[in-house]
């Protein structure tokens, strides 16, 4: 009967300084040792660094001990060895938990840990993917249920005023190759039909049938075509005013750059109307639109739509047809959206998130931001602020260097 491998953890900590991973494989290649697993950690100058091994026969321990320690004191680092025997541990399917905050506070973190343990899952490596202009810190966890471990931090979010997501690990976040967008108070900043109406004269009108609809009272293409009616009139020069007020969320235009840099396919969808998300597709370089069009006669709305109404089910019809248009599968599909209108499209999608969103779609996402910062969304695909600065530093780099002198 063969004997288990012995394993070995080596762990150093101190001040960081260059050298210190070389230094220390270079001692260890001196022995048959298999590497398991190599984590590193810098905060503030500070370093953890933890290798586990492993050896199918005793390995010489009092030189390893000893060339480590050499190394450790050489570099004014304290070392830790433990050893212990069989196969290394299989991590049991990993999850992400993104937590989101602003500010995100040490109760927050401290809840929401403890019902991961509480679950009887493991936190593997906890990393900090923004720190402005939110604070967003990641947990690598296994041997959690996902759904019951989204269920009770749904609730701890809400108790701690922070943005929980969990995810699924591996490489299924890293293959989503598709984000469709809501655009009314998501991509920009308020309700175009809202800006219309105020130059209409009709504000009031419109905001009745709005929280009708929102009772259930009206369905979704009952309450549009009503609202447009009241438009009829209308001079497309109050049109491009419009246009020219919109405004978009705050992020918007960094989410994007960064996901086209990363190969993404991005789409807008709205309920809103294609005289406006043209433009803003044009605009910021969005592969794909849908939305409806308000029919114009000499000038002026006529108070009629042009075509089918992009409503609930549109929506995720238009996610649809855009994924078969990239090539992409539903399940590599993001989308995002903040009212009733979104959910058939949020829950098509592979991943569905929620944006400063009503209570009933918060609770049908995947996962759920309420900072008004579009590009938060970046930190639930596994991508950096430090990632996406440096990005955009290489870009101006490029650019400046490419420049007439």
């Amino acid at each position: 009967m063969s004997r288990p491998p012995i394993t070995l953890l080596i762990t150093l900590t101190g001040r960081d300084r260059p050298g210190v991973t070389s230094r220390l494989f270079s001692v260890l290649a001196a022995h048959e040792l298999s590497v398991i697993d190599v984590e590193q950690v810098v905060i503030h100058g500070r370093l953890v660094l933890g290798v586990l091994l492993s050896c199918d026969h005793a390995p010489d321990l009092t030189a390893i001990h000893r060339q480590v320690a050499t190394v450790a004191a050489d570099l004014d680092l304290e070392a830790e060895i433990t050893t212990g025997s069989g196969e290394p541990a299989r991590r049991r399917g990993s999850l992400h938990v993104t937590v989101l905050g602003s500010p995100l506070a040490p109760a927050a973190i401290a809840a929401i840990a403890g019902r991961i343990a509480a679950s009887g899952a493991n936190i593997d490596r906890i990393g900090r993917l923004a720190h402005r202009p939110v604070t967003c810190i990641e947990f690598e966890v296994s041997g959690a249920d996902p759904d019951g471990l989204r269920t009770a931090l749904a609730r701890e979010s809400l108790d701690q005023r922070a943005d929980v997501a969990v995810q699924r690990g591996g490489l299924h976040r890293r293959a989503m190759r598709l984000i469709v967008m809501d655009v009314d108070s998501t991509l920009i900043r308020g309700e175009v039909i809202d800006l219309l109406a105020a130059r209409a004269g009709c504000a009031g009108q419109v905001a009745a049938l709005t929280e009708a609809a929102m009772r259930g009272e009206l369905d979704f293409e009952t309450a549009l075509r009503q609202r447009v009616a009241l438009l009829a009139g209308l001079d497309l020069a109050a049109v491009d005013a419009v246009r020219a007020q919109l405004r978009l969320a705050p992020g918007a235009r960094t989410l994007i750059r960064t996901l086209k840099r990363l190969g993404y396919r991005c789409g807008i969808v709205s309920g809103g109307f294609t005289q406006f998300t043209d433009g803003l597709a044009a605009e910021l370089g969005i592969d794909y639109a849908t939305a409806n069009t308000l029919e114009v006669a000499d000038g002026k709305l006529t108070g009629r739509l042009s075509g089918p109404v992009v409503d609930r089910a549109g929506k995720a019809l238009a996610l649809r047809r855009f994924a078969a248009a990239a090539g992409t599968s539903l399940s590599q599909t993001v989308a995002v959206g903040d009212g009733a209108n979104d959910l058939d499209m949020i829950a098509t999608a592979g991943l569905g998130i929620a944006f400063n969103a009503k209570p009933a779609v918060r609770d049908a996402a995947d996962a759920s931001v309420s900072v008004p910062h579009l590009d938060a969304i970046l930190y639930l695909l596994g991508i950096s602020r430090d990632d996406v600065e440096a990005a955009d530093a290489a870009d101006a780099e490029v650019t400046a260097g490419a420049a007439p002198r």
